[in-house]
């Protein structure tokens, strides 16, 4: 008696994505950079895809994971910051932001498969860096994720300074980047900063071809 056949291998198997995201805390503010690349196993479905999404005026987050569950995610934060600083009458802290990225992605562990690092200025805590990781919230100087991060760790370890400037860590960001997009095949495509401080953001974008180089051609 024959099997039933349940089609093809391909549609059972998991999607693997990849990227590369960072954040870090200099004096005064954040820097946040990611590469562009949306892939889905060996496939490039988006070259330009901007992974630094704005939660609030002064909030941003790096998106990694699924595209569409990172982005609801977003966007649901998003919604829910705007009604919390009309209700207090004020900018809403970068830890308020965090709790709730945290509070989602914990709740939908099952369903959404997304991770996200929360970066931003207030004027309680200045810069501040978050992470996530099945329902615990930690500040740290920076963090890496990401497919990409597993070929820039030794160099974040080696070349992170506290007490950066702001152009220090705009530099460290678009280098680990560069070596991340070099190494990973699934990170590619062009970097895009955000830098945030008591000021505003300031969105960047840089090509590929500008990037930073560390081998001789």
């Amino acid at each position: 008696m024959l099997e039933e056949s349940s089609g093809p291998g391909w549609q059972s198997e998991e999607v693997k994505t990849g990227t590369t995201i960072i954040a870090v805390e200099f004096d005064g503010g954040v820097v946040l950079g990611s590469d562009s690349r949306v892939s889905a196993g060996q496939t490039v479905v988006n070259r330009v895809m901007n992974k630094l999404s704005l939660l609030h005026d002064k909030i941003y987050c790096a998106l990694s994971g699924s595209a569409a569950d990172a982005q609801t995610i977003a966007e649901m934060v998003n919604y829910q910051l705007d009604v919390h600083s009309i209700e207090i009458g004020e900018d809403p802290q970068v830890r308020s932001a965090a709790t709730l990225v945290k509070n989602i992605s914990y709740k939908y562990k099952e369903e959404l498969s997304a991770h996200l690092i929360v970066a931003g200025w207030d004027k309680r805590g200045g810069g501040q860096v978050f992470v996530t990781l099945n329902g615990l919230l930690s500040r740290q100087p920076f963090a890496v994720g990401g497919s990409g991060s597993s070929y820039v760790y030794g160099f974040v370890d080696a070349e992170f300074r506290k007490g950066m400037s702001k152009e220090e860590s705009q530099q460290f960001v678009v280098n680990t980047i560069s070596l991340a997009i070099a190494r990973d095949g699934s990170s590619g495509g062009v970097a895009y900063l955000v830098t945030i401080d008591e000021k505003g953001a300031e969105e960047k974008c840089i090509l590929g071809n500008e990037l930073p180089t560390f081998y001789d051609k």
